[in-house]
C-alpha cells in the first residue's frame, strides 16, 4: 500500500507539472496574441483573455464529470412553484412601477447556419415577414403603450452578430423601445492535442473566423458587468433582467413572474428564478434542476456520468427542464460579479473546423449559475412559455393556422383542440430555409395534425390541409408533388406521385 501510495503521489505531481507547463505555453501564446492588438482594441482584447485564462486554469483542474450522482436529490417541494400559483395571486393596481423596473435581455449570439442562413439567426423571417428580432420589438413596445413605461432591450450579441445587428437597429429608431446592446468575449479555439491557441493574431476575419468563438450565453454576467451597461442600469433604478433565447417564441415578459419576484409573498426577494416546464419525449436531453449540497442546481446532461445517462433522462424521475428563461436580479449580478463568486461548470465543446482540425471550446451556461445566487427559484410554466425555433421543422410549426400573432406575441389559435404541439420532423431536402420556402408554395392548415413526416423531394401545393398522422415519403430519386387543395388525413404517401388521388 506504501509503494501504492507513493506511485500515486508520484502520479499526481506529474500531473500537476503537466498542468503548470500547460498553463505557462497558454499564457506565453496568449501574450503574444496580444500584442497584435491595436490600440483602440488592446483594453477590451486584454479583458477577453484574462477571462479565457480563467477558464483554461479552470478546466485543467477539474478531473471527471463535475456531478457525484450520489449527492444528487429532487429539489424540495416548494422550490418549484406551480406557475397557478403564482398567476392566482393577481395583480397589483401599481403594475406599471413594476414593470419600469424591469430590463428585457435577449441572448442574441447565435448565427442561423444551421437553417443553411448567413448572418445573426435573429434576423430570420418566421411569421409574416417578421423576424425574431421585429416581434421582440414589437412585443416590448405593446407593453410600453400599454402600461406608459419604459422597459428597454438588451441584445447580448456575438463578434459574429453584432455588425448585422446595430445596422438593422437603426429601423427600430421611431418604435418606443429603447435598445442598448453588448457584445459577449471573444475566446481562441483550441487545438485538441496541444491544448494551445490555433489564432496566432487578434484579427477575427477572413480566414481567421474560425480561430475564435463567443463562449456561451453562461458568459453573459462577465460581459453585461464589464460594458457598463449593468451599471448605468442600476443607476437607472431597473432591478431585474429577464434572459431569454431570441428564438424563443413563447419567452414574453410575464406580469404574474414579475410581480412574484417584486413583492414576494414571504417578504423575501428572489435573486435568480428559472422557468422550467414538463419534459415530454422530445425534450429528454433538456438541463434539469436537483436538490445538490443544499442547493438549487442545474444539470446538463454532458455533466451526467455515462453510467447514469439514461436515468437522467427518465421522464419519471426527472420531470422537468429548463426553458433558459431566467428572471435575475441586477444588484445580485453585480454583488457576484465584484466577488468573482458566479459559479458555472465548464462545457467542453469538440469542433471539427473545415480543415480537418480538431479544436475544443470552452464554454459555460447561463442557468448553471444558479446555485451561486441566494434564495433561487424554480417556477413550472405552462408549455406554451418555451416555443424555440431551432429548425425548419420548428419554423413550420409557427408559420402555421396553430397559432395567431398578435403585438408580436404568438399564442395558441383555440380552434387547435388539444393544446399539445403535433410532432414534425422535415427531412434534409427542407434544412435550408430557402429550401424549405421553395417546397410549400403556401402553409399547410395543421390544426387537426398530430404527427408528420416528410421525407426527400416533396413539395406542397396551395391549400393543402393535414390532419392525423401523415408520412410522406418520396424514395431516392422519386419526386412527390402534393397537389393544390389535397386534404390528407392518416395517409401514408409513398414511391413517385406527381398528382395525387384526393
Amino acid at each position: 500500500d506504501f509503494s501504492k501510495a507513493m506511485s500515486q503521489a508520484g502520479t499526481s505531481q506529474f500531473q500537476e507539472v503537466i498542468r503548470q507547463e500547460l498553463e505557462y505555453s497558454m499564457k506565453v501564446e496568449l501574450d503574444k496574441i496580444l500584442a497584435t492588438a491595436p490600440s483602440n482594441e488592446l483594453e477590451h482584447t486584454k479583458k477577453d483573455l484574462e477571462g479565457f485564462k480563467k477558464l483554461f486554469h479552470r478546466f485543467l483542474q477539474e478531473k471527471g464529470p463535475s456531478v457525484d450522482w450520489g449527492k444528487i436529490q429532487r429539489p424540495p417541494e416548494d422550490s418549484i412553484q406551480p406557475y397557478e400559483k403564482i398567476k392566482a395571486r393577481g395583480l397589483p393596481d401599481n403594475i406599471a412601477s413594476v414593470l419600469n423596473k424591469l430590463v428585457v435581455v435577449k441572448l442574441n449570439g447565435g448565427l442561423g447556419t444551421s437553417m443553411g442562413c448567413k448572418g445573426p439567426k435573429s434576423l430570420i423571417g418566421v411569421r409574416n415577414e417578421n423576424t425574431f428580432l421585429d416581434l421582440t420589438v414589437q412585443q416590448i413596445e405593446h407593453l410600453n403603450k400599454s402600461y406608459n413605461t419604459d422597459v428597454p432591450l438588451v441584445l447580448m450579441n456575438s463578434f459574429n452578430t453584432d455588425d448585422d445587428t446595430k445596422k438593422i437597429l437603426q429601423k427600430y429608431s421611431h418604435s418606443r423601445v429603447k435598445i442598448y446592446t453588448f457584445n459577449q468575449s471573444r475566446y481562441p479555439r483550441i487545438n485538441k492535442e496541444t491544448l494551445l491557441p490555433i489564432a496566432k493574431d487578434v484579427s477575427y476575419s477572413g480566414e481567421n473566423t474560425e480561430c475564435w468563438y463567443p463562449p456561451g450565453h453562461g458568459d453573459i454576467y462577465a460581459s453585461f458587468y464589464n460594458s457598463g451597461l449593468l451599471d448605468n442600469l442600476i443607476a437607472e433604478g431597473k432591478e431585474y433582467i429577464f434572459v431569454s433565447n431570441i428564438d424563443n417564441l413563447g419567452a414574453t415578459v410575464d406580469l404574474y413572474i414579475l410581480n412574484h419576484l417584486m413583492n414576494p409573498p414571504n417578504g423575501k426577494r428572489c435573486e435568480f428564478v428559472m422557468e422550467v416546464t414538463n419534459k415530454t419525449r422530445a425534450d429528454v436531453k433538456g438541463g434539469t434542476l436537483t436538490q445538490y449540497e443544499n442547493k438549487l442546481r442545474l444539470v446538463e446532461i454532458a455533466q451526467v456520468p455515462k453510467a447514469h445517462v439514461d436515468e437522467f433522462k427518465s421522464v419519471s424521475k426527472f420531470k422537468i427542464f429548463n426553458t433558459n428563461n431566467l428572471w435575475i436580479a441586477l444588484s445580485a449580478i453585480k454583488r457576484l460579479q465584484e466577488k468573482n463568486a458566479i459559479d458555472m461548470e465548464i462545457i467542453v465543446n469538440p469542433k471539427t473546423l473545415d480543415g480537418g482540425l480538431n479544436v475544443i471550446q470552452l464554454e459555460t451556461a447561463v442557468g448553471a449559475a444558479i446555485k451561486s445566487f441566494e434564495n433561487s427559484l424554480g417556477i413550472n410554466v405552462p408549455r406554451s412559455r418555451f416555443l424555440p425555433v431551432k429548425t425548419t421543422s420548428d419554423l413550420l410549426l409557427v408559420m402555421s393556422n396553430l397559432y395567431s400573432l398578435n403585438a408580436g406575441s404568438l399564442t395558441m389559435s383555440e380552434k387547435r383542440e388539444f393544446p399539445t404541439v403535433p410532432l414534425v420532423k422535415l427531412g434534409s431536402s427542407f434544412t435550408k430555409v430557402q429550401d424549405y420556402l421553395r417546397r410549400f408554395e403556401s402553409i399547410p392548415d395543421m390544426l387537426e395534425l398530430d404527427h408528420l413526416t416528410v421525407s426527400g423531394d416533396v413539395t406542397f401545393g396551395k391549400n393543402v390541409s393535414l390532419k392525423g398522422t401523415v408520412i410522406i415519403i418520396a424514395n431516392h430519386g422519386d419526386r412527390i408533388d402534393i397537389p393544390a387543395g389535397a386534404v390528407l388525413e392518416n395517409k401514408i404517401v409513398s414511391g413517385n406521385l406527381r398528382i395525387l388521388d384526393h
